[in-house]
Formats: structure tokens, sequence, C-alpha cells
């Protein structure tokens, strides 16, 4: 197939969706093996706006899935042995029994403004691995700032952003924009607003429909269901 234009690519996610980890993971991968150039943006995805922005007590993640999806908690470890599973495939260890569930909303506002300063796609996988694998409480604001540090962002400037409601405009333009296309779940990519995929695609599905985008095929971008 004929690569002939560049391809737009926006991405809607969440810190606290592992499955959006691996979604990231798998994107990179085909983007190295896409021929023609792309434009990658990140957008805001809120999976549990009303989270508490305070700090958990003990959490049993089995038995939260368990309850969130009506399953046993049999059923529920199966999920996470999955999760984990797949997680390793692409290089990435989720470490279940160490997650603080965190209200994700500042983080998001912390990655809108570090896309100005080139290190969002940095300091989301920083974020990610803080959440999914040292079990930090990313609802934390100090917790933020120095994650923020640890990719070579300002610390000051990002304190005064956590501490701020700067950037809060454009999160939640980006949801009503996941709504307006009838996103349901995340990961989610929209290919020049024409082909979209939702869910942790596998890298040659991703690098076929970036193909496609850039060689022209029509098809209009709407959401469903992520993994």
């Amino acid at each position: 197939m004929t690569v002939s234009r560049n391809v737009s690519v926006e991405v809607w996610s969440d810190i606290a969706c592992p499955w959006c980890w691996v979604g990231k993971r798998n994107l990179a991968k085909a983007l190295e093996a896409f021929e023609g150039e792309t434009e990658v943006r990140r957008r805001a995805y809120e999976l549990n706006p009303n989270a508490r922005r305070d700090p958990p007590a003990s959490v049993d993640y089995v038995e939260r899935l368990a309850r969130k999806y009506g399953s046993t908690r049999e059923q529920a470890q199966e999920m996470i042995d999955r999760m984990v599973g797949v997680g390793r495939e692409v290089g990435v260890e989720m470490r279940f029994d160490r997650i603080q569930p965190s209200n994700t909303f500042d983080a998001h506002r912390l990655l809108a403004w570090a896309r100005g300063e080139g290190l969002a796609a940095e300091l989301e996988e920083r974020l990610f691995r803080a959440y999914l694998h040292e079990g930090e409480w990313i609802g934390g604001p100090q917790v933020l700032v120095r994650l923020a540090a640890d990719v070579g962002l300002d610390e000051e400037a990002a304190r005064e952003i956590v501490e701020s409601e700067e950037f809060g405009e454009q999160v939640r333009s980006d949801e009503e924009e996941a709504m307006q296309l009838g996103i349901r779940g995340v990961p989610f990519f929209a290919f020049d607003r024409r082909l979209a995929l939702s869910g942790a695609q596998p890298p040659d599905v991703l690098l076929d429909v970036l193909r496609r985008t850039a060689a022209g095929e029509e098809r209009p971008a709407s959401g469903g269901d992520g993994k």
C-alpha cells in the first residue's frame, strides 16, 4: 500500500487504565514501522471522574474489580492475570497488589501542560509506571510534582500548575469531544478523525490503519467499547 500523506493520531486514555499503558506501547511500535510522518496528540479521559481526591485506605484490588464487574473473586483474579500477562508481552510489569485508586483529573491537567513543554509522552509513561507498577497515589499534588520533575519538567512550574486550576478547561474539552464521538472505553485511537480503533490493539492492527489512513481511506471515526 502506498503511503501518500501525513497522519494525525489522537489518543484518548486515562492513567488509571492498564490497557491504555499497553495501547501506548503498541502504538509506539506501530509508529516505528510506519513509513510516513505522524503527529500524535494525547487526549484526556477519566474512567472515574467521581473518584475520591483523598488517599485511599488499604485496597483489595481483586475484590474491587469483582464488585465493578459483578464477578467472582476467581474471575476477577483471572482478569488481573490476563492484564499482567499482556503487560509483560509489551515490556511493562503491572502490580495490582500495589495500586492506590486515584482521581486522575490533576494528572490530566499536568499532562496538558507538559504537552506544551514537549514532554507529555515522557510524563505519561512516568505516570503509568508510578500508578500501575510502583503503587503511587497519583492524585497527590506532591507526588505529581515529583513525577513531573523526574522527566525533566520544572518542579516549581509543575507545582504552580497542580495547585491552580490551569488546563482544567482543556481536560473537560477533551472529555466533551469523547462524548460527542461516542467513546465509551479507552484507549481510543482516532486517525485524521476518519478511521478509528478502540481498545489496546496489537501493533500490526494499528500499523494497518495508519497506512490505510495515509492512503486516503474514508470512514468516519466513532466510539466503541475499550478493553
